[in-house]
């Protein structure tokens, strides 16, 4: 075959691009630089997370993706371009063909972007499959049988929660909450608390050091992870540099509110599955996937709200670009969950 397949994680924090043939080729963060006076693209994934909160005013780095979906479209369009000229080269004589992956939930005029960007950006087939369906591939869920499982991806933008079976989604929920909004509630419960403002690199940091789903005295007896940590910001009050010292319980008691949405989408999801489906997934449990669900106790806040059993998926920010991979290699077999331009 002359022309390269790429199956795209198109993802509001990270990005990846798996290569037919050889796996993960690209792992990125989804931030672009643009240049304000003529709307150049200075820099992308990386280097551009590194400008986060830190350029001039003449640069704005910013997510293109917003709650898993395109928000801004030519910021989006450069992105692709610079990830697929990245894994098949500026110059090259045949156009890839190209599979995204699209939150369920999304409308058509959504979809529509993505496709319409991809192709833009130097595609010559666009391939779009549902997020569930692709994490569920990725994660060794055996799909094609007529029988009940339950796979929950929460990324950076949208929880996605699906009940597959034979090949399908039966029933779905999304809602816009995931890892970004962890950020934030962390970003204000800081700034409540301690009347201090910090970036969003440092409150992402915050919740993956010391933050937890459960307080860490009643749901675990792991105590490898630090329970305090310093922060640094600007004080709201005197607008100088400050440092204070948060410990984890704080950050616990930040992260509920968000956290509470997506278990009322897995609730929601659990309550409209089919009677036969449910007693499926009693005996298999629900699987995780996606770069929050290693927030820790996860699983166990997830079990104690519903009683069913949790896994957390192996590589679970990987689930879903290489369900997407595998897809794109195996065409034929999940042609009936895909849609082509």
């Amino acid at each position: 075959m002359f022309f390269k397949r790429l199956g795209i994680d198109l993802g509001t924090a990270n990005s990846l691009v798996y290569l037919a043939g050889e796996g993960v080729v690209l792992n990125e963060p989804t931030v672009v630089a643009v240049a304000i006076e003529d709307n150049r693209v200075v820099a992308v994934g990386n280097e551009a997370k590194e400008m986060l909160g830190r350029t001039p005013g003449n640069i704005v780095a910013s997510r293109p993706l917003k709650d898993g979906v395109i928000a801004d479209y030519v910021v989006t369009e450069a992105m692709l371009r610079y990830f697929i000229d990245k894994v098949c080269g500026k110059t090259r004589f045949f156009k890839p063909e190209v599979m995204i992956c699209v939150p369920a939930g999304c409308t058509q005029v959504e979809r529509r972007a993505v496709m319409d960007a991809t192709l833009t950006a130097g595609a010559r087939n666009v391939y779009l499959i549902e997020e569930p369906l692709a994490a569920a591939i990725g994660a060794k869920i055996p799909i094609a049988l007529p029988s009940g499982n339950m796979i929950v991806d929460i990324g950076g933008g949208s929880s996605e929660a699906a009940v597959i079976s034979l090949g399908g989604v039966v029933v779905h929920n999304s809602v816009r909450v995931a890892g970004n909004k962890l950020d934030e509630a962390v970003t204000s419960y800081i700034k409540k608390k301690f009347n201090l403002i910090i970036g969003e690199r440092m409150s992402e940091e915050v919740k993956i050091q010391i933050g937890s789903a459960i307080a860490p005295s009643i749901g675990t007896k792991d105590t490898n992870w630090p329970k305090k940590m310093e922060v640094r910001g600007r004080d709201s009050l005197t607008g100088l540099p400050r440092m204070v010292e948060i410990e984890s319980a704080e950050i616990v008691i930040a992260l509920q509110p968000p956290l509470a949405s997506i278990i009322s989408a897995i609730k929601g999801i659990l309550e409209n599955t089919p009677p036969e489906l449910a007693s499926d997934i009693i005996d298999k449990g629900i699987v995780l996937s996606g770069g929050t669900s290693l927030l820790r106790n996860l699983d166990k806040l997830i079990v104690s709200a519903t009683g069913v059993p949790v896994h957390i998926a192996e590589d679970p920010l990987l689930c879903v670009v290489r369900g997407t991979g595998v897809a794109l290699e195996n065409i034929e077999l999940y042609k009936r969950s895909i849609s082509k331009r």
